[in-house]
């Protein structure tokens, strides 16, 4: 009987140390929720307006929506098909690229990898980086980008225009082109080309109808 008593004393010593031993194991709290999506939606087909007005088409893969990450953005990793409007909901231009970023706050876009552009008026834009700032209203471009109208070709390693794309101005550039400017110097080429034609003109000497005489004999 006494060696049953030491038995079960030893048991139950056994039990006790070792929940006294015993480790819990836990996870630190996560405070970076940087990962963390508002919103994450795939297949997207949406129109987006501003102010009552749309302003562009989006046609996506995957469309991320982000408002802890500094700045808040959305995100287009698969893939963006964008088709923007004019004030009175025509198709002014048609965007494409592998990767874009849309900062809400800043309203700025950043288009990455493959980007490529097709306007209404034949022009054709291509480059592996475009920024779109809506505040501003202007495209402006840090690396190498192709730019094709239906008069000319051009090429470069910057590029800036107006939103629309009427106006544009590229550095370091090689083709075949007239530049045209944010600040119309465009326009001031030809007028200044013009006047000298005027000019040209004026300066040419005119051969004066004279009457032929036969002299007395």
């Amino acid at each position: 009987m006494r060696h049953l008593y030491y038995i079960l004393g030893v048991v139950i010593a056994a039990v006790v140390c070792s929940c006294e031993e015993q480790v819990e194991h836990t996870a630190g709290a996560i405070h970076d929720r940087d990962s963390v999506a508002v919103m994450t939606s795939w297949g997207v087909n949406t129109l987006i307006s501003d102010s009552g007005v749309i302003k562009y088409r989006i046609v996506t893969e995957r469309w991320e929506i982000n408002q802890i990450k500094h700045p808040s953005r959305w995100t287009f990793d698969k893939g963006l098909f964008l088709t923007q409007f004019d004030e009175k909901f025509h198709v002014h231009a048609y965007i494409q690229c592998d990767t874009a970023y849309y900062y809400d706050q800043q309203h700025l876009w950043e288009l990455r990898s493959r980007v490529r552009i097709l306007t209404k008026d034949g022009l054709r834009f291509r480059s592996e980086q475009l920024f779109w700032d809506e505040n501003k209203h202007e495209l402006y471009s840090h690396v190498h980008s192709h730019l094709i109208t239906p008069e000319r070709t051009l090429e470069g390693s910057y590029f800036r225009s107006d939103e629309k794309m009427t106006r544009y101005y590229v550095s370091n550039s090689k083709g075949s082109f007239e530049r045209g400017d944010l600040d119309g110097s465009n326009n001031s080429t030809d007028a200044s080309r013009a006047t000298q034609d005027s000019l040209q003109k004026s300066q040419r000497q005119q051969a004066t109808p004279m009457r032929s005489t036969n002299p007395n004999p």
